[in-house]
């Protein structure tokens, strides 16, 4: 550590432009900065074993990591999302995890929305046949209007509530499945709370907007697609994990439904095999539904302020693991 700065902040990972948010936060707090590109456990352990603040995109932060921590008060990870964070390890540790999930809930959401109308209307299909010279309707039948039909999604969190009010603005009728929020929150949202049976059995357009966890992971199965309706679509731009993307590719190929719109998937980048990019009724974008240059500005200001909170003798706002952080000396 430098001897001017009293704290290290390692930055294990990131593709950001620049840092700049960042070091305004928290070189005039007294922070040093650190920054890598750690792709492996033994490239990350290395790099973090005695700093004092952890900001982490996507590298490994694995029990082992953890475990040859010296001095580190926080892992921050950018985004919502902390798969690449070993929960339980921290916790044992005494070292709280803190996510950002209130950077990108606009995007995030008009992009779900984005995906809807173009899957369900075919658009990337009549772009295609337009530019090869056929201007009919009839290739691209059926197309399913979306006033009247059923959005559900998979959760009731702020993003579901950001997608279901987008939706509703185009006269759909709105249902969620989440044990863990209110009755009364549904009703104040206009939406009919719905068991797991309902949701995926009244969909027109399932949108799931979850954490992956044990419990969610491939939650959405074969066994789900056969009990979803035929015409309906698939739209996900929360975790990939939640998707088992082989039963996907055979429910599509199948007619098990109507279709797909995937921002996320479980393995990224997508495999250039996967016959998920064969098949014209799946649309694929490249986990961007977070992205704009207003909320990559929010992102890194909002990882940095939690820092910022806790080594100012607060407490972060966001902490996932349920570690009560300890006093910085």
């Amino acid at each position: 550590m430098s001897t001017s700065n009293r704290w290290t902040a390692a930055v294990t990972d990131h593709a950001f432009p620049d840092l700049r948010q960042e070091e305004a936060i928290l070189r005039p707090m007294g922070f040093d900065f650190r920054v890598g590109q750690c792709r492996t456990p033994e490239e990350t352990a290395a790099f973090c074993a005695d700093a004092d603040a952890i900001l982490t995109q996507w590298a490994p932060i694995t029990a082992e990591v953890i475990e040859g921590l010296s001095r580190c008060k926080i892992i921050v990870r950018y985004g919502i999302g902390v798969d690449n964070v070993d929960l339980e390890a921290a916790k044992r540790r005494g070292i709280p995890v803190v996510n950002v999930p209130d950077y990108a809930v606009q995007e995030v959401a008009d992009h779900t929305l984005a995906l809807m109308l173009g899957v369900v209307r075919k658009i990337p299909q009549v772009v295609s046949q337009v530019r090869h010279g056929v201007w009919e309707i009839a290739p691209c039948r059926p197309i399913m209007g979306l006033a009247g039909r059923v959005l559900g999604t998979a959760g009731f969190g702020n993003i579901a509530r950001a997608v279901i009010r987008r939706a509703q603005a185009f006269g759909m009728k709105t249902i969620a499945y989440d044990p863990y929020v209110p009755e009364h929150v549904f009703a104040e949202h206009g939406v009919e709370r719905v068991d797991w049976e309902g949701l995926l059995g009244q969909s027109d357009i399932l949108s799931p907007h979850l954490p992956l966890t044990e419990k969610t992971r491939h939650a959405i199965n074969r066994d789900a697609f056969a009990r979803m309706k035929p015409e309906a679509y698939l739209v996900n731009t929360s975790r990939g994990g939640i998707v088992n993307a082989d039963d996907l590719a055979e429910a599509l190929q199948e007619g098990m439904i109507a279709g797909a719109a995937l921002d996320v998937l479980e393995v990224e980048p997508i495999l250039p095999d996967s016959p998920l990019l064969q098949l014209d009724q799946c649309l694929v974008t490249s986990h961007c539904a977070w992205y704009s240059e207003d909320s990559l500005l929010l992102l890194q200001k909002y990882a940095a302020l939690e820092i910022a909170r806790l080594f100012e003798g607060g407490r972060p706002l966001h902490i996932v693991n349920q570690v009560e952080p300890r006093p910085i000396a």
